[in-house]
């Protein structure tokens, strides 16, 4: 995939939320992906440090075969519950004509057409979460967080494509994104996160996961760093002690 192509489909859906900032590009891609596309795929991803605030999305989008929208999974922090840490998944197809009957799902995915689906546990920070999505067959498609340590699995939501769809496609995109309140670049919380390259059970088939990128309005403002680590890319950018908004309660990460 082309770097702007890249951008063009990240910024398309960053565009649908007026307040979100965006910050920093991945992408990702697998080898020997079969015509009719993949069945299943899994985004490890990690939440090295961040602030227990809402704020950030991290999310890795996929495709697929047939028809033009996309779908994405990801994590964002939340405050603290009685003590625990939160972390909240989503799922999310953008899709018309797509339907659910999951109690996690709702109709509409930022204001257009589609389903999002989301959930919130108490999540363990500075831990690999493999976020699968997954196809049962007809269309059907779940998104599933599962624990790296525990084995715990967490659905987050499941959906169904149109008939004229297929399977995942062999490329796209992730990005870090600032939804709150819009903050001043040199405001903006820290955060550290790890993207893994991602994998599949089809026969054959290897994942890679590239350096991240900086785009959008603070590009050059935000200290943000990206590199390749054991199975994956690290990035982060932010400032810490920094809440992003007087109208967001920080809370510090213990």
């Amino acid at each position: 995939m082309k770097l702007s192509s890249s951008l063009a489909v990240i910024a398309s859906l960053i565009h649908l939320v007026p307040t979100t900032v965006a910050l920093v590009g991945s992408r990702w891609s697998m080898t020997n992906a079969p015509l009719t596309g993949l069945l299943d795929i899994t985004f490890p991803m990690t939440i090295v440090e961040a602030d227990h605030i809402s704020g950030y999305y991290f999310a890795q989008q996929f495709s697929f075969v047939g028809i033009r929208e996309i779908g994405y999974t990801g994590l964002q922090p939340r405050p603290d519950s009685n003590g625990n840490a939160v972390l909240h998944a989503a799922f999310s197809s953008f899709a018309a004509g797509t339907t659910t009957t999951d109690k996690n799902c709702s109709p509409g995915a930022n204001g257009g057409p589609g389903v999002s689906c989301s959930v919130e546990w108490n999540g363990v920070y500075n831990r690999t979460y493999n976020l699968e999505v997954r196809t049962t067959g007809n269309h059907n498609w779940v998104g599933t967080a599962i624990d790296t340590v525990t084995g715990t699995e967490v659905q987050i939501g499941s959906w169904t494509l149109p008939v004229i769809s297929g399977g995942i496609l062999s490329c796209q995109a992730g990005f870090v994104e600032w939804y709150a309140a819009e903050p001043p670049c040199a405001k903006l919380p820290y955060q550290q996160t790890i993207f893994g390259d991602p994998s599949t059970t089809h026969a054959g088939s290897v994942g890679t996961q590239s350096l991240s990128f900086e785009y959008g309005d603070c590009v050059g403002q935000v200290a943000f760093h990206t590199g390749a680590v054991a199975y994956g890319v690290e990035n982060n950018c932010g400032f810490r002690g920094q809440t992003g908004s007087a109208d967001v309660t920080f809370v510090v990460q213990s």
